[in-house]
């Protein structure tokens, strides 16, 4: 059974839409059952009907045109249900449902499991059988689960790709086709698709139609062209070192570039209309697909070398490509896994959105989204990211929706949003240069995280009072190789320069987890509880080093530089780094260098630093909270998942009672205390946290305004009160809706995320 349904996947899998997928899956789950009849009807999300969409034993002429309501029939009864129905004589049941065009009369056993995604049911998989006497037995039962839960995922993307196109279920037109992720950075943005991947990764080039034909078969016969003369120079460098069977797979490679072998294949592909690239990837998958079903093993192997040598070509076809990608004057950037350096290459002024399936409101991206002030939507799993280059789209970062091919009346509504957000951050401009100080006169400094220069001139335009996390590994991520010591004194000085004589808190290299360096690879199973933060820096103390070094000797005449340690999780860790820090600040002082020592903090972003907050803030000059990776470790959820995002709460009750603590413990022994997690930035959060105590709240530029007008609106004890009454509360979703009640009846429901309307049902997702 386990090879029939891997072959079954595999098969689906390659299906070109959604029909040709539910064709294959009816024919093959009836021949691997040996049943009568074997049917997939669809849950319709715009009609909220099940659908007949493909059937393998009914009448043919049904398919399309026969559909129950939501609860109607044993179908709906099965989806209402969520879980099988398995009847030995189905007519006799109190809700069958009969429908004359089927012909299923015939029939008697009933087996009928959910298609169900992400806790939405897609729709129902049946199959039936003529014998009276005949009852599916558990094994069946159990087998069509199992290929139900393995293809729902499959059915989904379909669904999308076809949503996408402008076809609803059932052949008509769709419209405001809509789709659901996570929100990652606030604000609307309306724009043009256009879609980015990595380079020579198959599984992610986009499939599209061919502009010319012709170019496109050239380009083609280049590459092949390129990857045998590549694969005959490795040859004959390696001649003398290999035997000659082992010099033989240089002739395996060169003969499936035979123009009778595959190049033949994608060939056909091109002249039929697709471009040279999409051709290859379906090539290529069509030749794994086949090796992967091979009963021999040496066979099997093969797909290494069919998968590399896809890539060869791939790469060649790819030369300079993306380099020269034209940017629309408003362009909603769109991935599969979004990076800093994706966002770079976009021209200054031209990103207005934001689109990536994988990641979640707290992944790295996310946050540099929204310290650019670019509405970002995360973690939309099996949507076919491919088919939205070129649409225009509309980003919703409040709700976590993006919209393709929206109606003018949808866009109209959007645009209002849009309006409504630069008309209340025009209102908040003469806020800048006022103090963040309560009606009863309690100062709370507001400053900003920052990483890029962009976040500089943002951050000083909304009146920041300094920087308290500049991340030092984003210069690390937009380059190919490790920055210099030159390099990287050039980056902080702009940064120190810019805010002094505020100060200016530097983050020790923080790589590891979700913030990866290309020329640094780090595999792990787990990366989140691996080899990251300090843990790196001071296995390599050469980096660590070299990066202090370019710190101090940046802070010469300004003097307003603060040093952060991540990820901290015992002492040791923070006497270690003091010793390097110490060490390399005699340095510069010999070298000649007119530098002060700079105050040293740790961050708390590890659940066991909590409960020694006293012992670490006794070595330290100050404290600051990472709260983004706090909640992650607490709550033991994975902040980069977005298929448990939902479970990611800033406003838990275990998190709250976290941050008391931290506060009252860093106060005990007379430090301060700042926090620098995405929390600060929301005003309810804001006013919780200075209501804790915390001395400074740092956030990215575009929340500053916001939470500034609110702190200068209310007393210190109206927010203390307010956290009183929330900390009695045992749902992080109650207490969120408890915060936002006291800020709409205080006049502040402006600063909320908009309550809209629905404008439509979501599609297929």
């Amino acid at each position: 059974m386990l090879g029939i349904l891997r072959s079954i996947v595999q098969e689906v899998n390659s299906a070109r839409d959604l029909n040709e997928a539910l064709a294959i899956i009816v024919s093959r789950v009836q021949k691997a059952m040996g049943t009568e009849v074997c049917s997939v009807y669809l849950l319709d999300p715009t009609s909220n009907r099940y659908i007949l969409m493909a059937t393998e034993g009914l009448y043919k002429d049904a398919v399309g045109n026969v559909s129950l309501a939501h609860s109607e029939g044993l179908v709906g009864l099965v989806g209402s249900r969520e879980e099988p129905i398995n009847l030995e004589d189905a007519p006799s049941h109190p809700r069958y449902r009969y429908f004359p065009e089927t012909g299923e009369e015939r029939f008697s056993s009933f087996l009928g499991v959910p298609i169900i995604h992400h806790r939405a049911v897609l729709g129902v998989l049946v199959v039936q059988q003529r014998e009276n006497s005949r009852c599916f037995d558990e094994g069946e039962e159990a087998f069509l689960v199992t290929i139900s839960a393995q293809l729902a995922g499959v059915i989904a993307h379909s669904e999308a790709t076809g949503a996408i196109s402008g076809l609803s279920l059932t052949g008509e037109e769709a419209h405001d086709v809509c789709f659901n992720g996570v929100p990652g950075a606030p604000g609307v943005a309306i724009g043009t698709g256009t879609v980015v991947y990595p380079s020579a990764d198959l599984d992610v080039v986009p499939d599209k139609p061919a502009d010319d034909i012709d170019r496109e078969l050239e380009l083609f016969w280049s590459a092949v062209q390129a990857v045998k003369e590549d694969i005959e120079r490795v040859a004959n460098r390696l001649a003398s070192q290999l035997r000659p069977e082992e010099q033989a797979l240089f002739d395996v490679y060169l003969r499936m570039l035979d123009e009778s072998a595959l190049p033949g294949e994608v060939v056909s592909k091109i002249q039929e209309g697709i471009w040279a690239q999409g051709a290859l990837k379906q090539v290529i998958q069509q030749y794994i697909r086949h090796f992967e079903l091979m009963d021999d093993l040496y066979l099997q192997e093969r797909v290494v070398d069919i998968r590399d040598l896809g890539r060869r070509l791939l790469s060649h076809m790819q030369e300079g490509e993306q380099k020269h990608l034209e940017y629309p004057e408003r362009t909603v950037l769109v991935s599969e896994e979004l990076t800093p350096a994706m966002l770079g290459e976009v021209p200054k002024g031209q990103l207005v959105g934001l689109v990536s399936v994988k990641g979640s409101s707290n992944s790295h991206v996310a946050i540099l989204a929204r310290a650019m002030g670019v509405p970002t939507v995360m973690g939309l799993v099996d949507i076919p990211v491919n088919q939205l280059g070129g649409r225009e789209l509309v980003v919703d970062g409040f709700e976590g929706q993006i919209f393709a091919s929206p109606s003018a009346d949808l866009r109209a509504f959007y645009q209002a949003i849009c309006e409504e957000e630069d008309e209340l951050f025009r209102g908040l401009e003469e806020l800048r240069d006022k103090p963040c100080e309560t009606l009863d006169g309690h100062r709370v400094p507001l400053l900003v995280n920052t990483g890029l220069m962009t976040d500089v001139v943002r951050s000083l335009s909304h009146g920041a009072e300094g920087i308290g996390l500049y991340r030092t590994e984003v210069p690390f991520m937009i380059k190919d190789r490790f920055p210099s010591e030159q390099e990287q004194r050039e980056y902080y000085r702009e940064q120190l320069e810019a805010f002094a004589p505020n100060p200016v808190t530097m983050r020790t290299l923080d790589i590891g987890g979700d913030k990866a360096l290309t020329y640094f690879p780090i595999q792990e199973e787990n990366p989140f509880l691996g080899w990251r933060g300090i843990r790196v820096t001071l296995d390599h103390p050469e980096i660590f080093l070299l990066q202090v070094r370019a710190m101090l000797k940046a802070s010469e005449g300004l003097n307003n530089l603060q040093i952060m340690l991540p990820m901290i999780s015992n002492v040791s860790e923070v006497e270690e780094s003091l010793h390097l820090i110490y060490r390399v600040y005699h340095e510069v002082r010999e070298e000649g260098y007119d530098v002060h020592m700079p105050k040293v903090g740790v961050m708390i972003e590890v659940p066991g630093a909590v409960y020694q907050i006293r012992e670490l803030a006794d070595r330290v000059d100050f404290v600051s909270v990472g709260s983004n990776d706090l909640t992650q470790y607490l709550l033991a959820v994975d902040r980069n998942n977005p298929r448990v995002a939902q479970l990611y709460h800033s406003y838990h009750p275990a998190v709250l009672q976290a941050l008391v603590r931290i506060a009252q413990d860093t106060h005990a022994v007379g430090k301060p205390v700042g926090i620098c997690g995405e929390l600060a930035g929301d005003p309810g959060g804001a006013l919780l946290l200075m209501a804790m105590g915390y001395d400074s709240l740092s956030m990215n530029a575009a929340s500053l305004p916001k939470v500034k007008s609110v702190i200068r609106s209310v007393d210190r004890e109206w927010a203390v009160q307010l956290l009183q009454d929330v900390l009695l509360l045992d749902s992080p979703h109650v207490i969120k809706s408890c915060v936002d009640l006291a800020l709409r009846n205080a006049g502040f429901g402006r600063y909320l995320r908009p309550v809209k309307t629905p404008v439509c049902e979501p599609a297929a997702l």
